[in-house]
């Protein structure tokens, strides 16, 4: 198995875009407590997206997609790994206990990113 630097530089080379960002998996650790801590780590979310280390967050199916379990899914931008971590052990449902995470690197190669705003219909289409 190649080492993480190793194949983000071969993946350079190759001409893929080989932006480093950060996966976090929160699941519920104290179901009981998710919604006393809800508005507290909104609040972490938008502050968050404003600095520009959100990427993207939002809720995950089980796994036959039918079902709400409570796992969640968080993209964050940062200089590190080190960095990212400080970021998802500063959320509050994480800092709470309320919620555990597991974080790896994601190594962004391909894909496209499609955006429609309609400002009078207020709606947005990603």
């Amino acid at each position: 198995m190649p080492a993480w630097s190793e194949y983000k530089n071969a993946a350079q080379e190759r001409g893929s875009l080989a932006c480093e960002m950060y996966a976090i998996v929160s699941t519920p650790a104290k179901p009981e407590n998710l919604q006393a801590n809800l508005p507290d780590h909104l609040a972490y979310q938008a502050e968050m997206e404003q600095q520009g280390n959100l990427v993207m967050a939002g809720p995950l199916s089980d796994l036959t997609g039918e079902l709400m379990e409570g796992v969640g899914l968080i993209i964050y931008r940062a200089e590190s790994l080190q960095s990212a971590i400080a970021l998802a052990d500063a959320d509050p449902m994480h800092k709470s206990g309320t919620r555990e995470y597991t974080i790896r690197r994601w190594l962004v190669n391909e894909g496209s990113f499609q955006l429609s705003i309609k400002l009078s219909a207020q709606s947005v289409a990603i």
